[in-house]
């Protein structure tokens, strides 16, 4: 698991609120997970978790997001979702917090998955999973794709924002990914996760048992989700999909460390963050230029 810490006094709070039935003794295991995009997660292990809006604009997509989980539940996938335990109940009508939102969710069973938990049939069964929702039933709760970076913006941030700070010698080739992301022929959509990797993947007695963390869902290219799975290596991922999903997803990937960089202007990082961002999409570039091309 990533990063955790004890909760504070006011999101114990919050969470006795939402979840009056939780047994004490499970509330004093509760921790906070610290990684989350736009939330903070409270987590008590077993029983449920409770998702804080951090931003005001989180909190306004909150319902929307809620929406379909609740949806992708019934849906009847091979695997667990999380499932709304309560409304969506703004801070304000539950005690003295910001003016923002939270909701109660149910805990998704398996433990994070890890680069070696995955074989080919795992990461076929769980694209065709995923693409295989009907997008008529979920289309009017998803985000647009590149949510997590500039939506229709995304490759103006990149070669207008991003590729400028890197190091004069990494460029050309940082550009020159975005471009060929630009210029890949459109695909009929399907649903896509858009950060189907790590511990988003639930695993149990090797296979998915749960899938976490929908909030970039969208309704595009399926190789964005096969992208993110050679989190499980890629000769696993070329055992798993056509040879045009394949190449489709080297293609997306090429970009996935300079979103990094967006991210953290995005998020008004200080100087050393920037650095260290910027460091690391360098050397991811460095790394990554081989698969890339294949």
């Amino acid at each position: 698991m990533h990063g955790t810490r004890r909760p504070t006094t006011q999101e114990l709070d919050l969470t006795r609120a939402l979840l009056p039935a939780l047994p004490g003794a499970a509330l004093a295991t509760a921790q906070v997970a610290t990684h989350g995009t736009f939330h903070d997660v409270v987590l008590v292990p077993g029983h449920a978790v409770v998702r804080i809006a951090r931003r005001t604009e989180d909190a306004a997509a909150l319902p929307r997001r809620v929406e379909l989980l609740r949806r992708l539940a019934g849906a009847n996938l091979p695997f667990a979702v999380p499932r709304p335990l309560s409304p969506v109940v703004p801070y304000r009508e539950i005690g003295p917090f910001a003016d923002l939102a939270a909701v109660a969710l149910s805990w998704v069973p398996g433990a994070p998955s890890r680069p070696q938990d995955g074989g080919p049939r795992l990461v076929g069964e769980l694209l065709r999973a995923v693409g295989g929702v009907d997008l008529a039933a979920v289309g009017d709760v998803l985000d647009v794709p590149h949510a997590f970076l500039g939506r229709e913006r995304w490759a103006e941030v990149l070669t207008s924002e991003v590729v400028p700070l890197l190091d004069p010698p990494w460029r050309a080739e940082a550009a020159r990914r975005v471009e060929s992301a630009l210029v890949l022929p459109d695909v009929p959509a399907t649903l896509v996760h858009g950060d189907l990797a790590g511990s988003n993947i639930h695993v149990e007695n090797g296979r998915v048992v749960g899938v976490i963390d929908w909030d970039l869902a969208q309704a595009f290219d399926p190789a964005v989700d096969a992208a993110c799975l050679g989190w499980f290596g890629w000769e696993t991922l070329a055992a798993a999909v056509p040879p045009e999903t394949m190449r489709r997803a080297r293609v997306w990937f090429g970009t996935f460390g300079l979103e990094q960089v967006g991210v953290a202007l995005r998020r008004r990082a200080d100087d050393a963050e920037l650095a260290t961002q910027l460091a690391r999409a360098q050397d991811w570039l460095a790394r990554t230029t081989a698969l890339v091309d294949s």
